[in-house]
């Protein structure tokens, strides 16, 4: 996307203690009701949404409706077991 708007602070979606590179999601909000979303990857590439569907979202990842994902898929990767 060549025209972020100026000013966007990116906020990184990692743990607190998490070190490197990532892959990372960040994410901005901008002063024209939309929200910026990266992969610290490849921050040239940046898609957006409305805060009015991040709102959505945010609303159903806490309410579990998502949950489905973290599943075993066989397209994916299992989620590793935390120690």
């Amino acid at each position: 996307m060549a025209d972020l708007p100026a000013g966007l602070v990116w906020t990184r979606a990692a743990p607190d203690d998490a070190e490197g590179p990532g892959p990372w999601i960040e994410i901005a909000f901008g002063s024209d009701e939309l929200v910026y979303l990266r992969e610290t990857g490849a921050p040239a590439t940046v898609v957006t949404t409305t805060v009015e569907k991040w709102e959505a979202f945010t609303k159903g990842v806490l309410a579990g409706e998502f949950d489905h994902f973290t599943e075993d898929h066989p397209l994916r990767d299992p989620v590793p077991e935390p120690p």
